[in-house]
């Protein structure tokens, strides 16, 4: 994994807009309609290799291939990579994304949220049967698209971005195992093959861990604190037994608030949680670090040591608002941790990804490349007086 040595390296989160031609493919294909096979992968290629050239020539270093690959969520994704589940309607009222103590206390503000955006999914993932990976010949597809997209591109590094256990089809019900652990157990086993496979195709594995973080705002309360550390704890060992024997240095491990436009008053705060996050065996933290609920929270490595021979990739530009950040600012953030955990040790990055799904964006995709083009600048600002 690439380091800042002589400057500020840039990189992202992965998922970026999709593009409306690889929109109406997908909408085909999510809806079981015919669509035309042929022509889904001459269009998934040709704006595969259209993104990657965009991030090089805006300016980010470490790029990915927008997720593009993925016909669902960046978490649901896994349902057409696994065997053993089924989907069914969600019953009405029964919506997991409709929960969660900031929704209770804001409930007037959710209730015009929803009524403008549509529900994130109609359907539940129950499993049904035992758990595998069925997904290579997909991702040998995306593996080989993301190399011909790199071919004659000047970046530093290429990652590809994938669900930790605990992120795999979140909500998720279990009528075959004996138990959720036994569950958790097989996705993580079977997930497993998706990790090697990235890596071993020589590219950076990242694993999306949105659940870690947001789950405290679903469980707390009825349930307590010391009950939520005891869930992360537990997902923690079992996502480094699932990456057991790969390369620390080939993997990142991005942790973030959730993405929804909400109030997020009862987030965990990052220092409630950070020496678990500590503990996931990998060469590089991706922590969202630009929101105004979360920006304070660079003063956390002050107290908390970044372990030696890691790298910090925290959130210097926010997915969530159309606001551009000055370069001016992106640069003091950056600053502000370099100063705490050394300027080699940080990467600048973004909160999270600007789509969370195929059809599901944040910001106007003129004002993603703006973003990135100022996390780009900002970069570049904070290099000039880190190495001056």
């Amino acid at each position: 994994m690439k380091r800042s040595v002589d400057r500020i390296l840039t990189t992202h989160v992965g998922s970026l807009i999709r593009p409306q031609p690889l929109q109406a493919f997908l909408r085909a294909k999510q809806a079981g309609k015919p669509f035309d096979a042929n022509g889904y992968a001459a269009c998934l290629t040709e704006e595969v290799a259209a993104i990657v050239r965009c991030q090089a020539e805006i300016g980010i270093d470490v790029v990915s291939d927008g997720e593009f690959g993925k016909s669902i969520s960046w978490s649901q994704y896994a349902l057409e990579r696994l065997s053993g589940f089924e989907r069914r309607p969600v019953k009405p009222g029964a919506n997991p994304f409709q929960r969660g103590a900031d929704r209770r206390r804001f409930a007037e503000f959710y209730a015009e949220l929803d009524a403008r955006e549509e529900i994130a999914t109609s359907t539940e993932a129950v499993c049904i049967g035992p758990i595998g990976y069925t997904g290579q010949a997909e991702l040998e597809r995306d593996i080989k698209n993301f190399k011909a997209a790199l071919d004659g591109v000047k970046v530093e590094e290429a990652f590809l971005p994938v669900a930790a256990p605990a992120s795999v089809i979140p909500d998720r019900k279990n009528e075959y195992y004996r138990n959720d652990e036994e569950c958790l157990a097989a996705i993580a086993a079977a997930m497993r093959t998706e990790y090697k496979m990235i890596v071993d195709a020589g590219f950076l594995l990242q694993l999306d861990d949105a659940r870690a973080a947001v789950s405290y705002d679903r469980m707390v309360p009825p349930a307590s604190f010391a009950d939520y550390r005891e869930w992360v704890a537990r997902h923690v060992e079992v996502l480094n037994h699932a990456i057991e024997g790969l390369p620390p240095e080939r993997i990142r491990y991005h942790v973030c608030w959730g993405s929804w436009p909400g109030p997020h008053t009862t987030d965990v705060p990052l220092k409630d949680i950070v020496d678990l996050i500590l503990k996931v065996k990998v060469g590089a933290y991706v922590i969202e670090g630009a929101n105004p609920r979360h920006a304070h929270e660079w003063k956390v490595w002050e107290e908390v040591k970044l372990p030696q021979g890691k790298a910090l990739i925290p959130g210097v530009i926010s997915h969530a608002t159309n606001v551009v950040e000055h370069p001016e600012l992106v640069a003091e953030r950056i600053i502000r941790y370099a100063s705490v955990v050394g300027r080699e040790n940080v990467l600048a990055g973004t909160d999270c990804g600007f789509a969370q799904g195929p059809f599901y964006r944040r910001v106007h995709p003129s004002v993603m490349w703006a973003k990135l083009e100022t996390l780009a600048q900002g970069a570049r600002l904070a290099s000039k007086a880190l190495w001056r």
